[in-house]
């Protein structure tokens, strides 16, 4: 078995001395288990997160103001995160990029850099960071159950959308990624062990249904306001999917678009092979430090 060295830095998803003196004492106080790939998950609200996370959610909590006009995708990790980021981009931005097989941004940028994650990027690496440069409809990111997402947020007209997969799927899917991030620095989870945490809630952002249940609630309340979609119903129906998308989203795809094929290709720049084999999704990292080929490894 491999060993990190003393000259190896840490990924900064595994870090967990870089947090502010508040999250540390909110940390002495809750429940802690050992994690799937962090040292650490802590049980905040009712939901496990990492030490390096939280910090994030608390500043998320406590400063983001949100515009009427924005966008969040709300998932369970691992559950088509990173194509429903895609289409959501190459969605609402179809005016400025017409041709979407040229000089698209997907094409030269993971679609987590356009479609950022709130609490896990942008809250964590600056406790208020400046959003004043991200276009209106801002699109942005976040695994936060309903209970944690700011007041601001759930007070606000902003849309939500929630996409979930089949909790096996999901597992599976969850269990061969942390498996893959671990390669280099410690053994491989075993998967009964795994599955067992799996099925305690014990994961990053669990317990699962407890996180899908919650944003199913709020959507048979507020449908207007928050759209619940299903991974295998996108996979199955795609380009329907993407219409009642936009029309929740209030940018309808027109006859004239229609006729012209763009919802096409939008999935076509979108799919998950495409994605896969760009090169800016082959190489480099995110800014959290997860290599950038590790989201299109396994699905």
């Amino acid at each position: 078995m491999s060993t990190l060295t003393t000259t190896t830095p840490l990924p900064k998803y595994l870090r967990e001395d870089e947090v502010t003196q508040e999250c540390k004492d909110l940390i002495s106080s809750l429940p802690t288990e050992k994690g799937w790939l962090a040292a650490h998950l802590h049980q905040y609200q009712g939901f496990w997160i990492t030490t390096r996370y939280i910090q994030g959610v608390l500043a998320f909590q406590k400063h983001f103001q949100p515009h009427d006009t924005d966008i969040i995708l709300v998932t369970t990790p691992k559950s088509g995160t990173t194509w429903l980021k895609a289409i959501l981009f190459a969605l609402v931005n179809r005016v400025h990029y017409p041709h979407p097989q040229l000089h698209h941004p997907l094409l030269t940028n993971n679609p987590h850099v356009l479609v950022p994650f709130l609490d896990i990027q942008l809250y964590t690496e600056n406790q208020a960071p400046d959003l004043t440069s991200f276009a209106s409809p801002r699109l942005f990111s976040t695994h936060l159950p309903y209970v944690s997402l700011p007041m601001s947020a759930k007070d606000s007209a902003c849309k939500v959308v929630y996409l979930c997969r089949n909790p096996k799927d999901t597992f599976v899917s969850l269990w061969h990624f942390t498996n893959r991030l671990r390669q280099e620095s410690k053994s491989p989870n075993s998967l009964e062990e795994a599955f067992d945490k799996f099925c305690k809630g014990v994961s990053l952002y669990g317990p699962y249904w407890d996180h899908v249940l919650g944003y199913w609630k709020e959507s048979l309340e507020k449908p207007q306001r928050l759209l619940f979609l299903k991974y295998e119903d996108m996979k199955e129906q795609p380009y329907a999917h993407l219409k009642r998308l936009a029309e929740f989203l209030g940018c309808p795809l027109s006859p004239e678009e229609e006729a012209k094929g763009v919802g096409n290709d939008i999935l076509r720049l979108c799919s998950f092979d495409n994605l896969r084999d760009l090169e800016v999704n082959k190489s480099g990292k995110l800014s959290s430090g997860e290599d950038n080929g590790s989201l299109f490894s396994a699905r």
